[in-house]
């Protein structure tokens, strides 16, 4: 075939591959399927990503996307036992992050601090000594043996209870700054009543009893007219 011999419909139609038509054919004997093996047997697909048995490339691949270990609060956290068994705090004092760094039981203040009650070095023997505790957090079984003792607790909280507006010293703790917008099926409590929305029982005096209706069956009677 010469350059001038192609047009536009060569290669256009292609012929079949025929197998299985004898050894001349070049796709006699096994038909193209090979020898042995899954492959070679009737009614087998390749499933999709298989790679033999190796460990598939999506597989092999780096995990990526969001998750929320990466906003986890790390703590520095102390226990009530260590802290007592301390020489600078066996006799009780003031306890702060900076302290607790002089002592060596913290690092630095790049992290909160949180007291924990754990006291199983004291070999039962109970808090008996004056502590002024101040940090971010305070477990509440410190709190109460603290303050049995005599002592005080100033709990200042960490930077995200100081968005949510929640007070760390006080029984309720619940978050103040709510600026998130209420769920669809929680959001009949925040519902208020609409305005000019008439009470219950009429128009008259909150509580007052409705009056009293007419039965079906009794028309109201007409007054006689006056004759002149």
């Amino acid at each position: 075939m010469m350059i001038h011999e192609i047009t536009a419909i060569t290669g256009k139609y292609k012929a079949r591959k025929r197998i299985g038509r004898g050894e001349g054919s070049g796709h006699g004997k096994t038909a193209g399927m090979g020898h042995k093996g899954a492959s070679s047997r009737s009614g087998y697909a390749a499933k999709r990503a298989f790679e033999g048995g190796q460990m598939p490339f999506f597989r092999r691949l780096a995990k990526v996307g969001f998750s929320n270990v990466n906003f986890a609060m790390q703590f520095w956290t102390v226990n009530l036992g260590d802290l007592l068994a301390h020489p600078l705090f066996a006799k009780g004092g003031v306890v702060n992050a900076e302290r607790l760094i002089e002592a060596g039981l913290i690092r630095d203040t790049k992290r909160p601090l949180k007291i924990l009650g754990d006291m199983k070095r004291l070999e039962g023997k109970g808090l008996t000594v004056k502590l002024n505790i101040t940090a971010q957090r305070v477990s509440d079984t410190v709190r109460k043996a603290v303050v049995d003792a005599g002592g005080s607790v100033t709990e200042t909280g960490t930077r995200r209870d100081n968005v949510r507006g929640i007070d760390r010293n006080s029984a309720d703790r619940t978050p103040k700054n709510l600026t998130k917008k209420p769920k669809l099926r929680a959001a009949k409590k925040f519902d208020k009543p609409a305005k000019g929305k008439k009470a219950k029982g009429g128009e008259g005096a909150e509580g007052a009893a409705p009056a009293p209706k007419a039965p079906k069956g009794d028309k109201p009677k007409k007054a006689p007219e006056k004759q002149a």
